[in-house]
């Protein structure tokens, strides 16, 4: 639970003597927003992050920045959580060195060729072992040519920016060389993020994102949990004021 100052009120009863009502310290809900760092977006049914990069890299250079955040390239566990990589508005109008309707970002699946007679036919696998349940794109597309040394190539998932395509699910996969430079798509857990937007380890104390700055709680699986408030006093010999919203009991006095 959260808390709230208010101000002293003045009432005049009997005898036109002043009564001091003090209301303080009153309990409200505190709602959790944040789960997530600056510039990621949050899906609650997988409780995970995602942040398109736009700095054109090759895919192996893609998954350490994806690790260096302490995530992964995106992989994916059902088609809704496909319908909100699609809802989303990704900023992409940086980038040049693609198509201007649509963007492929790298992702977390490789194509193997397993057969070159006639066809290239093979199966996805994924690039990173972290979910046992994983959804496996279809038969992907192949645009550049291939060289007849490769039989490994890399995942990119197709995104259009017309958000009327998006809605009704258009995209596709394309097995792309992976060296090629691309966009790409990291997924990390969600995470605690602090008042000042620094991402707090798993047991560590912190005050959450939110409009109460003397709350103190436990970060447990990307999860305030076990908070605790620090109940402030009005500031003395001050009668307007206002609370800094990033320190807990600190005011500013507002009388002349």
């Amino acid at each position: 639970h959260g808390k709230e100052n208010v101000d002293s009120r003045h009432s005049w009863g009997r005898g036109a003597e002043t009564t001091r009502f003090h209301t303080v310290n009153v309990a409200q809900p505190v709602r959790f927003s944040r789960k997530c760092p600056t510039g990621w977006h949050h899906y609650e049914g997988t409780a995970s992050c995602y942040r398109v990069y736009l700095n054109g890299e090759n895919y192996w250079d893609a998954v350490q920045t994806c690790q260096r955040v302490n995530g992964s390239l995106a992989t994916f566990t059902a088609d809704q959580e496909l319908s909100f990589i699609l809802a989303q508005e990704w900023s992409l109008e940086e980038e040049a060195f693609e198509e201007e309707d649509q963007r492929r970002f790298w992702v977390g699946y490789q194509y193997v060729i397993t057969n070159r007679n006639h066809s290239l036919e093979g199966h996805w696998e994924v690039a990173y072992k972290g979910s046992p349940e994983v959804f496996l794109p279809p038969v992907p597309k192949f645009q550049t040519a291939m060289s007849e040394k490769e039989n490994v190539f890399c995942a990119q998932f197709q995104y259009y920016t017309s958000p009327a395509l998006r809605h009704n699910g258009l995209h596709s996969w394309y097995a792309e060389n992976c060296y090629k430079k691309s966009s790409f798509l990291c997924k990390r857990s969600q995470t605690c993020v602090d008042i000042k937007d620094n991402i707090v380890d798993e047991g560590y104390y912190f005050t959450p994102k939110g409009n109460d700055p003397c709350l103190s709680c436990t970060c447990h699986n990307g999860e305030p949990e076990m908070c605790v408030a620090a109940l402030c006093e009005r500031p003395q010999g001050c009668q307007q004021y206002r609370k800094d919203p990033k320190e807990c009991c600190k005011f500013t006095c507002l009388d002349p």
